[in-house]
């Protein structure tokens, strides 16, 4: 039976765009680097507002800009002339910038770069397992959620949430719990887990069954809180081990990584690397707040003014071109095609981050302005995407991998985003203010007799923040807190 249906796919200019923004800053620069290298057609030039430049070190460059670019344009010319002696021996010439999707050219791997994000990687391994259309819809949705650790770190609850309002998908919190577990099966193991124990039990699930094995496990599952506090004679008590049983469990969880996230890095082979500031945020005396792109070492970049020129003569003269003056042109317009394709795609990644980044300051500005992470509004990505008339998946795509500098230290773009907690009467909060109140409350109680989560209710409302207990719960066994009962010394 056939099937009529549409689908939307991306065009080449704007899968380049994708990749470009995705990029953080030392990647992006090093692709720019690459494509000049390898495409005549392309030339740069020193940026204008280079953010360590003085007024003096750019006259200085100005007076050598004349030298350089005329010996840049000798050699660009001369790879030019080889290029056109290969064409002329050749019988065979690209016909369109479609030849981008030949896996042999050069350019495919400098545009593209042969790199596998942290979410591709897990998506690669959904393919090895049956799922129907909306789990797989909700594994990629778990996916998209996990943080540079490789946890999730949302409720289930929230998930279903946000299936529902952001993709239309009705499901209940078993359904998307089913889907977390075949996740959790994906490697490196301990990956999707929604806490620090639960990441450490997974890996050591997945260890050759032994005593030590299972030794390990106990450690983990039922003296975690000690465990936690190195309170290893507490645990030597509680399940009667050894010295030499101890020493062998504590070797087993050195084995096991708490950010199995790290070992795939956002981009494989990457996972360790400099912060880069994409952004400097700037907060004046008056409180005023503004902000500048980090363009780093990235030039200006032009469409080489000599293929343009032999476009146009050759053009003007189409009737009498012979053979290799065909291929000739068919050459230049496709490396000036390409070449224009990535000058435009770094200007429209350099005008998203702007609008993105100015959404962000608009929003939380009380914050830039005094540095207090209690000042954090709520806000999601979806407030973002209003706001600046762009798609939920590009606010995503900037705020991952980026930095910015700001007066009171260097923060990922995820920092900036929290969740809200509506009250009885309306009100939102920051459920980031909200923890950290409950964080302070728990940090300044009589270790002797802790609060119990009806007491910290109490407190709470007493502060203004009017929750439920089981919201205490929630947010307390988000941030890692035991109960009452393994608090108390």
């Amino acid at each position: 039976m056939q099937k009529l249906s549409q689908q939307q796919r991306l065009s080449q200019q704007q899968m380049l765009q994708v990749r470009l923004l995705e990029m953080p800053l030392t990647e992006l620069e090093e692709s720019v680097n690459a494509e000049l290298d390898d495409n005549p057609a392309m030339e740069s030039s020193e940026p204008d507002d280079a953010l360590s430049d003085t007024r003096e070190e750019q006259d200085e460059v100005r007076e050598d800009e004349s030298f350089d670019e005329k010996t840049e344009r000798e050699e660009r010319e001369s790879a030019l002339d080889d290029a056109l002696q290969g064409i002329g021996r050749d019988d065979e010439m690209p016909q369109s910038p479609a030849s981008y999707n030949d896996p042999n050219a050069d350019y495919e791997e400098i545009v593209y770069g042969d790199i596998t994000s942290f979410y591709d990687k897990l998506k690669e391994q959904m393919g090895e397992v049956e799922l129907t259309a909306q789990q797989q819809d909700v594994m990629e949705y778990l996916i998209g959620s996990l943080d540079a650790d490789g946890l999730l770190r949302k409720d289930l609850d929230s998930i279903c949430d946000e299936l529902a309002i952001y993709h239309g998908l009705d499901v209940v919190q078993r359904e998307v719990e089913d889907v977390l577990h075949i996740l959790q099966s994906f490697d490196p193991a301990g990956i999707g887990a929604r806490n620090l124990q639960e990441c450490l039990l997974l890996q050591i699930d997945r260890r050759p069954a032994s005593t030590v094995r299972d030794l390990t496990r106990r450690v983990i599952a039922e003296c975690f809180d000690a465990f936690t506090k190195k309170h290893w004679d507490k645990i030597q008590a509680q399940l009667r081990l050894t010295e030499s049983q101890v020493a062998a469990v504590q070797n087993e969880i050195r084995r096991l990584n708490p950010k199995p996230g790290a070992s795939l890095g956002e981009t494989e082979g990457r996972n360790i690397q400099q912060i880069t500031p994409d952004f400097v945020v700037d907060t004046n005396d008056d409180g005023s707040v503004s902000f500048s792109l980090n363009r780093g070492t990235i030039p200006d970049l032009k469409v080489s003014p000599t293929f343009s020129e032999m476009i146009d003569t050759y053009k003007n003269n189409k009737e009498g071109l012979n053979r290799e003056q065909k291929a000739a042109l068919l050459y230049a317009k496709e490396k000036v095609e390409r070449a224009q394709s990535f000058i435009d795609a770094v200007k429209q990644r350099r005008h998203t981050l702007q609008v993105t980044m100015k959404a962000i300051i608009d929003w939380q500005l009380r914050f830039f302005q005094e540095g207090d992470e209690a000042d954090l509004k709520p806000m999601i990505l979806k407030d973002i995407a209003d706001r600046t008339g762009l798609d939920i998946s590009t606010i995503s795509r900037v705020s991952n991998v980026k930095y910015a500098q700001t007066k009171w230290g260097t923060f990922p773009l995820r920092f900036f985003f929290s969740d809200g907690y509506t009250t009885d009467d309306g009100e939102e909060m920051s459920t980031r203010k909200i923890k950290i109140a409950l964080r302070t409350l728990v940090e300044r109680e009589n270790k002797q007799r802790p609060m119990s989560d009806d007491l910290i209710k109490d407190a709470l409302a007493e502060q203004g923040y009017p929750i439920a207990r089981r919201t205490v719960a929630k947010y307390r066994e988000q941030l890692g807190i035991p109960v009452a009962r393994l608090r108390k010394q």
